[in-house]
């Protein structure tokens, strides 16, 4: 039933509440899919954050550190909690920045919209990311403890079971604050360099999207995602590693949360806040976010939705 709705085409004009349905569809399943793929990345990245003493050779000695320890195996550990996680993530984001952005158009008129093209795209990716992590943290404390410590638990239920019994609803939300240090301003990078990226390459083409077949649209889409994937992970890496280590136990002492962020950023240092595991990081996000955008329009085209694109009045 959901599915022969969705599947129901949306005329180009027209953006109701069907095309934001298959906007959240196509953002679930993108997300899902990309964050799901690079499940290994991640668990080497984490524990490269977590303890960068003992995972000291980059990410290809990482990955053999991992397998030689625990078996190939535990490079898929945290990928049930990855998948919903980042499914629902991936929904109220995309979703919701189609939401944000075609509204903000449609109040202020396309001309002002066309100058001001880049605040309504962060003030978008601000709001959208902002009620996507409110859903997203559980999932995402369950899966970070997973991977710091593969006896934690047997999966993502049992995860869920032992950390409210352990901490309470408290500790699935113990890392929202960097989450959101985190999300947030990524998602404003990542949707506006990728908006100004993918106008740059159509401009040196002479050509707008209505010119060019939906498979060159999806080429314009992962080249325009490689940049913006590596900017934004460039912005968020220093909140990226404070939330790796705050869902360790024991990290940062004890007292409120942001005292406790105070002291693992003290104890780990700006510069390695910056840095340690940048690198995978950046092959991470920046795979990570051309296969989002690609494998979003590529649904979107599916669901016979034709995705908004911001226009010139004037051109």
């Amino acid at each position: 039933m959901i599915g022969s709705v969705l599947l129901a085409p949306s005329t180009k004009a027209n953006y109701d509440l069907m095309y934001y349905l298959k906007g959240a569809a196509a953002g679930g399943i993108c997300c899902s899919i990309t964050h799901a793929a690079l499940t290994p990345v991640d668990v080497v990245k984490t524990r490269i954050q977590i303890d960068s003493v003992k995972y000291n050779r980059g990410l290809i000695g990482g990955f053999k550190q991992v397998v030689a320890e625990e078996g190939a195996m535990a490079l898929t550990t945290g990928l049930g909690a990855t998948a919903a996680g980042y499914f629902v993530q991936g929904w109220f984001k995309f979703g919701g920045v189609e939401f944000f952005k075609i509204n903000a158009v449609q109040a202020m008129g396309e001309e002002k919209a066309w100058a001001n093209k880049t605040p309504i795209y962060l003030g978008s990716a601000a709001a959208a990311e902002t009620i996507a992590d409110v859903f997203l943290c559980p999932l995402e404390a369950v899966r970070i403890r997973s991977v710091a410590d593969p006896e934690f638990c047997d999966g993502l239920a049992d995860g869920f079971t032992k950390m409210l019994k352990a901490e309470g609803v408290g500790g699935f939300y113990a890392g929202l604050g960097p989450i959101l240090a985190k999300q947030v301003p990524y998602t404003m990078a990542k949707f506006a360099v990728q908006g100004s990226a993918a106008e740059a390459i159509y401009n040196s083409m002479g050509k707008s999207p209505s010119d060019l077949s939906s498979g060159q649209n999806i080429g314009v889409s992962l080249a325009s995602g490689v940049v913006a994937g590596v900017a934004a992970a460039i912005i968020s890496h220093p909140a990226d590693t404070l939330l790796s280590k705050i869902n360790k136990v024991g990290a940062g002492g004890d007292g409120p949360l942001f005292q406790r962020l105070g002291n693992i950023a003290k104890e780990v240092g700006f510069v390695n806040l910056c840095t340690v595991g940048l690198i995978p990081r950046c092959v991470m996000i920046g795979t990570l976010t051309a296969g989002q955008f690609g494998i979003f329009d590529t649904v979107m085209n599916s669901l016979g939705a034709s995705k908004f694109h911001f226009h010139n009045p004037n051109a």
